[in-house]
């Protein structure tokens, strides 16, 4: 029911999981709205005492309503004229008429259950009076088969296997045809049902898989075979359980234990985009996670969380060879290795590097795979619109691993067939120059108009992106954490609602 039903003055009624006796399992949710409650009720047995108060003790805040619903009756004694079934009827709307007296009078109630409230939950019944004429909400708890499957240290079930929650109260025939047909089950209710649950276990062919559990999770807890058990010690709050028939531990290779080789060892190469974990893709993040090594340039491991699992292997950038046959090594020894790069792998980065070395016979049995990444010229593109949106050419400056005069002729080249470009590379330390060499390369085939987009540290804390044209391009606006952008004839500079938007229409003139 929702609260626009309800009166503005009503009260709302919580029915709250507790979980299955240790109060540390208590949600946070329900320990909020114990503390919160104005009115905070629970059921006990006629000793007064009640296992779902104490859970929720530390939670309570001293000076609340409590409204203990005390059970009047067991299923041996009662005077009532419909039995055990019509007293504990009457007890149950005596029961929702008091909770109801305080939500009439706008005050919120918590009704404590122990295990989860619709799971053989007490709280069913007042749910059932009480949800059509009240707002109810029901916060989940921790259940007894959980918390047992949990102290055991098996699964309940894996896989497509089937797991069967049955009450102990059931006669033995029935228990046994029902265990007979499930793959896993849990048997709930016991104390006096006790021995027609073991008998029915034992007829069905699996008492000796099965266990005891008592109070699981609290300072009383109890574990045993099934079959060992006395009946005579089994209180209400235990079950007998039937974990999956696949949760028994694998057993070790044989020469024992300790962690499997990888067939040939495997390495992967990585992209994790220009920026942040937001930039790296799924897929990289997956392969980042299994690695048992991670290689790369010292700052770009900087970005990847540290595991103690794992092992870094971090080294200078100007050392790709070197860093790829490590790489290769360790992969060749059995290792789950990735090699990491910022943007894309297979852009000016480790892709190439790690492919060449592993050409060498002695790496032939080692896997490489290479994963792509958000590149540094998408990631720039982005923030001004599509200056990339026709043809466009990727090259770097670096003459590092190639002679200017090869730079210089692609660049002329590049410029002639009137591509937009984007520039890797620009500077750095050591390179100054290039930046102004480039510039007038491209104006002696750009009109001086041609606009440039220059981005650094695109997704990082210290981004920066400019728009300026060709002929005003200032060597000393561009370092080795830039990247340019280069238009071709047709790129296109538009201001909107107050923002500078930078595209190269898809069609190109006749």
């Amino acid at each position: 029911m929702s609260s626009e039903d309800n009166d503005s003055a009503a009260g709302r009624l919580f029915g709250v999981g507790l979980g299955p006796g240790d109060p540390e399992l208590v949600t946070v949710k329900a320990a909020r709205l114990i503390g919160a409650a104005d009115v905070v009720a629970y059921h006990s047995a006629r000793h007064g005492n009640s296992i779902a108060r104490s859970v929720a003790e530390p939670y309570l805040r001293g000076d609340q309503i409590e409204e203990p619903l005390v059970y009047p009756v067991t299923t041996e004694t009662t005077d009532h004229p419909g039995g055990y079934q019509g007293a504990i009827d009457e007890f149950y709307a005596e029961c929702a008429e008091r909770l109801a007296s305080h939500l009439d009078a706008g005050r919120d109630v918590v009704l404590l259950g122990e295990g989860d409230p619709f799971f053989y939950g007490s709280y069913m019944h007042m749910h059932k009076r009480l949800s059509s004429r009240f707002e109810t909400v029901v916060v989940p708890g921790v259940n007894s088969v959980s918390a047992a499957s949990a102290e055991l240290g098996r699964p309940l079930a894996e896989r497509d296997e089937v797991l069967t929650v049955l009450p102990g109260t059931l006669d033995s025939e029935t228990l046994a045809r029902r265990l007979d047909g499930t793959d896993a089950a849990a048997v709930l209710k016991l104390g006096r049902t006790f021995e027609g649950v073991r008998e029915a276990f034992e007829k069905a062919g699996c008492l000796s898989e099965a266990y005891y559990v008592e109070r699981a999770s609290t300072d009383r807890q109890r574990v045993e075979p099934l079959s060992e058990v006395d009946p005579r010690t089994v209180p209400y709050f235990s079950l007998a359980l039937l974990p999956s028939r696949s949760g028994a531990e694998i057993p070790l290779p044989e020469g024992g234990g300790g962690t499997p080789e990888h067939r040939g060892g495997e390495l992967v190469v990585v992209g994790l985009g220009p920026a942040g974990r937001e930039w790296t893709t799924p897929e990289a993040q997956a392969a980042l996670a299994t690695a048992d090594d991670l290689v790369g340039y010292g700052p770009y491991l900087d970005r990847v969380q540290t595991n103690p699992r794992q092992r870094k292997h971090p080294s200078d950038n100007r050392v790709e060879a070197e860093r790829a046959r490590q790489a290769l090594d360790l992969a060749a020894s059995g290792r789950r290795v990735v090699v990491v790069s910022s943007g894309d792998p297979g852009v000016f980065a480790m892709g190439s590097a790690v492919l060449e070395v592993a050409e060498e016979p002695r790496y032939a049995a080692v896997d490489v795979r290479v994963l792509p990444g958000l590149t540094a010229a998408q990631a720039v593109a982005s923030r001004v619109g599509a200056p990339l949106g026709h043809d466009y050419c990727v090259l770097s400056l670096s003459d590092r691993l190639k002679p200017w005069e090869v730079i210089e002729r692609r660049l002329r080249a590049a410029a002639r067939a009137d591509l937009a470009l984007a520039v890797y590379n620009p500077a750095s330390r050591s390179r100054q120059w290039q930046v102004g060499a480039a510039r007038q390369v491209l104006l002696e085939e750009r009109a001086a108009e041609t606009p440039v987009v220059i981005g650094r540290d695109v997704g990082g804390p210290e981004e920066r992106v400019s728009v300026v044209q060709l002929g005003e391009l200032d060597p000393r606006w561009v370092d080795m954490r830039c990247l340019m952008l280069v238009g071709s004839s047709t790129t296109r500079v538009v201001t909107r609602g107050g923002e500078t938007s930078v595209f190269t229409p898809r069609r190109y003139p006749a």
